[in-house]
Formats: structure tokens, C-alpha cells, sequence
């Protein structure tokens, strides 16, 4: 059965499996089909999932479309989008259509608060229940504007619930952001899984301090801890992995991934996809965690990752190197 948090202080209700919408947006993850992918969104909602996390660059728009569709013939009732902006596809070139090479960053007040309106125009709202920006550098974050609109759109009622997406690999470099921005932000979006786990460091203790929510990306690194490919693995052109999981990083995730043997043989009667979901939500800093899914199978898989709760501490210490002491 599906469990629920809080996410943070401040934000919703969550469900602790939410719906990663890169996936079906119909750009960088292989061949997608428009009709699997909102049976798989449906299929979530059935399960009990009420967090649904998109991005405007994803597809361009098409996700949250796709989300727009499913939640008109639904409802939105008990159901948290959230979504993020600060990629400017808008002004991209017009034989970019299928990757992201000339997009630019702005988190400039005047494009944000325009990119909000497109997205409260996508997914048909009149406010946005969070809006995240999305992994900007921290050149970028050091300056007054992203806050400034973050703020305002709030104000304004655009936007509910403020967030920001950390850079991945840059989680404790970030980290001294909430001390800066408490007050604004309601939740952060961090790359955390099994082999990934700079965030317990500086991170996760200081969202706890500020109450701040974490939603948890990547938590299966990009399919690798679901066991369904090895190191030989080729992907398509089409297909982001290709670069963020190129041979040498596969060998070496793989080399890194022996020593949690023991975690999954613990677990026997679970899938390794549901074990490495669980580790991510048994960190009291992270409320949700968000597989991408494209078809209902996996949905299926990813929702059972919630029924058994969290890994009891006693057995992380005992399996996880290094696991940290509240």
C-alpha cells in the first residue's frame, strides 16, 4: 500500500513513489508511444501516486501536455504537479528539435514568470502547486533574480510552492543555498540513489534543520540499479544514457555496485529496483523519490517500492557502507 508524506515543513502531501515525467516526453529516453505513456500515468494514479514531477523542456512541453491530458479526464483531486523552468527551449534553434544542444539557461524574472504562464496554459492551471528551477549553475544562483521571481510568483499566486533542482554532482558545492534561501524555498529536487550519495553529507542535514522537502531524482541511475542492463549495454542514438552512462561509467557503477550485494540478497523476495527505491526514502530528509516510468509494468514495480516502508536503520548500517548517524 502506498505511504504519504509531507514534503518538508511547508509543502503537500505526497506520495512517497511519485511519477518521473522525463521519460514520456518523447525526446532523449528512446521511442515512446503517446497512449503507453498516459496508461502509465493512469496507472500511477490508481496505484496511489499523487506526486507527479515534469520539467517544461521535457519534449518541449509534451509531458506536461501529457499530464494536461490525464488529469482533465481524471481530475486533479489530491494530485501534486510539479514542474520546473529556466531551460529556454523557446528561443532554441529550429533543427534542435530533438535534443537540447543550443537551449540556454535564463533565470532572468521576466522569462520565468513568462515560462510559468506557459505551463499554467500546458497543463491547464491557474497555479502551479510547485515550481522548481531547474539545476541552474551557481554562478546563477548567486544572484538576486531567480529569488526575486521565485517570490513574486508566489505573490502573485502563479506558483504555490517554491523549489530548486540541484545541480547533480554538485550537492554539497549548493548546499550553503539553504542557509541563504530558507524563507523562499519549500523543497529541493536532488540527484540520490545507492552509488550516488554526496547529498547525506551537507545537504540532507541542513534541509532537515530549515524543514525544507526533498524529492529525490535519479533514484534508480537512469535504470542501472533495476538490474535489467550490464556493463555491456549499447543505447540508442536517441537515447541521453548513451553519454551519462558511457562504457567506462557502466564498468565502473557496476565495480561500485558489488558491495550492496548483500543489501539485495536481504531482500530476496524484492525486486533490486524496489530495495534501491526504498533506500531512498528511508533518509528522514527525503519524502519522495521519482522513477521515470513508460509503460504500466513499471509503474507496477516502482508503486511496490513504497509497500514495505523504509529500510529499517539497524539494516542499512549493517549493509550500506558508511550510512549515516542521525
Amino acid at each position: 500500500m502506498m505511504t504519504y508524506k509531507q514534503l518538508g515543513r511547508k509543502g503537500p502531501v505526497v506520495s512517497t513513489i511519485g511519477f518521473g515525467a522525463w521519460g514520456i516526453s518523447g525526446m532523449n529516453w528512446g521511442k515512446t508511444d503517446d497512449n503507453v505513456s498516459v496508461k502509465a500515468l493512469k496507472e500511477a494514479l490508481e496505484l496511489g501516486v499523487t506526486f507527479i514531477d515534469t520539467a517544461d523542456v521535457y519534449g518541449f512541453g509534451h509531458s506536461e501536455e501529457l499530464i494536461s491530458k490525464v488529469i482533465k479526464e481524471r481530475g486533479k483531486a489530491n494530485v501534486i504537479i510539479a514542474t520546473k523552468a529556466g531551460s529556454d527551449f523557446y528561443n532554441a534553434s529550429a533543427t534542435d528539435n530533438k535534443g537540447y544542444g543550443s537551449i540556454k539557461p535564463n533565470y532572468k524574472k521576466e522569462y520565468l514568470t513568462f515560462a510559468v504562464e506557459q505551463s499554467l496554459k500546458r497543463l491547464n492551471l491557474e497555479a502551479l502547486d510547485i515550481l522548481q528551477l531547474h539545476s541552474p549553475d551557481l554562478d546563477e544562483l548567486e544572484k538576486d533574480e531567480p529569488w526575486l521571481a521565485l517570490d513574486k510568483l508566489k505573490r502573485e499566486g502563479k506558483i504555490k510552492h517554491a523549489g530548486l533542482s540541484i545541480q547533480s554532482f554538485k550537492e554539497s558545492e549548493q548546499a550553503h543555498l539553504l542557509d541563504l534561501h530558507y524563507d523562499t524555498l519549500d523543497c529541493i529536487q536532488v540527484r540520490y540513489n545507492l552509488l550516488e550519495r554526496e547529498a547525506e553529507k551537507i545537504l540532507f542535514p541542513k534541509a532537515i534543520k530549515y524543514g525544507i522537502g526533498v524529492i529525490v531524482r535519479i533514484p534508480l541511475l537512469f535504470g542501472l540499479l533495476t538490474g535489467k542492463f550490464n556493463s555491456q549495454t549499447v543505447f540508442g542514438e536517441d537515447d541521453h544514457r548513451r553519454m551519462n552512462l558511457s562504457a567506462d561509467k557502466l564498468e565502473s557503477y557496476f565495480k561500485e555496485l558489488e558491495k550492496y550485494k548483500p543489501l539485495f540478497d536481504h531482500f530476496d523476495d524484492q525486486s533490486m529496483a524496489q530495495v534501491s527505491l526504498r533506500f531512498c526514502i528511508s533518509h528522514p530528509a527525503c519524502q519522495t523519490a521519482i522513477p521515470g516510468a513508460k509503460t504500466s509494468l513499471q509503474v507496477q514495480e516502482n508503486v511496490a517500492g513504497s509497500d514495505s516502508g523504509p529500510i529499517p536503520e539497524d539494516v542499512l548500517r549493517s549493509f550500506v557502507p558508511e550510512y549515516p548517524v542521525f
